[in-house]
């Protein structure tokens, strides 16, 4: 019978591509990686795999394996789902990721809940960035987590994963400078001006970057921050301009004007397929709704600050 241990592997290296990637993803070193695939090899009596280089590809018998292993697993998710399910209250624990700006607004609120409703349930929190997410539910390190996507932005989870929505924010454009409309020509006002965007790699970087291109020039990017709360302060001072999802627009300094654009980010939940069915999961995830929709529709600012 084939090894399931062996199985996570082989589905690990269909994403990832080189064994020493996912030697460095699970802890392992690459010359273990490289026995457990040979030894599933052995005992699938047929090559799973193609190797060029440093590369490892998959043969079609491979492929055709890494399918049905995300069915097993997924079944063996529902499976220890209904194991839960049979005992009375909830119990055990929930690892949970999230963006820093969930992290706040609807990570805490829904964490003071289930701290106060639920006594045998532990939640526990990670911040991570969204691209890692995938990842890190695949290989078991997360159970659940807050990802987000923007309109030129789409992000894609994979096989295995499941997503369902929780929030649809605006973004706003943040200057010192009154602006009319929500159109995009506010941007294209902006063409000139000194930008704040997140770190490279990250989506609300990239969402910032290709704003502006659609707008037809290249930002001048004056600073590269991920924090949203230090992004309104440094327009504020007059440092540059930015682009701010709803989440991110909290205790808005005063002089700081927000103009909505035609840009959306979407917050989702990510969990592996069948573990929607754990009620310790059943109960975060609700709570984590609950939470989202008790949000303000509009962001908080000083006196002299405004939203247009």
């Amino acid at each position: 019978m084939l090894d399931i241990r062996k199985l996570r592997l082989l589905r690990e290296l269909a994403h990832r591509g080189t064994i020493a990637s996912v030697a460095e993803a699970l802890s392992y070193t690459p010359s273990a990686v490289s026995q457990q695939l040979a030894a599933l090899e052995r005992e699938a009596g047929r090559p799973l795999l193609t190797r060029t280089g440093r590369r490892v590809s998959l043969t079609p018998a491979g492929t055709m394996l890494v399918e049905h292993t995300e069915v097993v697993l997924a079944d063996l998710e529902r499976a220890e789902a209904a194991l839960a399910a049979s005992e009375k209250g909830l119990s055990g624990s929930v690892r949970l990721g999230a963006f820093p700006t969930a992290l706040r607004t609807i990570v805490l609120p829904a964490m003071l809940e289930i701290g106060r409703a639920e006594k045998g349930l532990e939640l526990t929190v990670t911040e991570v960035d969204p691209a890692t997410v995938p990842d890190l539910l695949r290989g078991g390190r997360l159970d659940i987590a807050l990802v987000h996507e923007y309109d030129n932005v789409p992000s894609t989870m994979g096989p295995g994963i499941e997503t369902e929505p929780i929030l649809d924010e605006v973004v706003y454009l943040a200057s010192t400078e009154p602006a009319e409309g929500v159109d995009m020509t506010v941007v294209r006002r902006h063409a000139g001006s000194r930008w704040i965007v997140g770190n490279t790699g990250t989506l609300c970087h990239t969402m910032a970057v290709r704003t502006c291109q659609s707008q037809g020039f290249e930002p001048h990017i004056a600073h590269r921050v991920d924090d949203f709360a230090t992004v309104l302060r440094l327009v504020a001072a007059g440092d540059g301009v930015a682009l701010v999802p709803q989440l991110g627009a909290t205790d808005v300094p005063e002089g700081v004007v927000l103009t909505t654009l035609p840009i959306h980010r979407r917050t989702r939940i990510a969990y592996r397929l069948g573990s929607r069915f754990r009620p310790p999961f059943a109960a975060v995830s609700d709570e984590l709704h609950r939470a989202a929709r008790s949000l303000p529709q509009r962001p908080s600012t000083t006196d002299r600050s405004h939203i247009g």
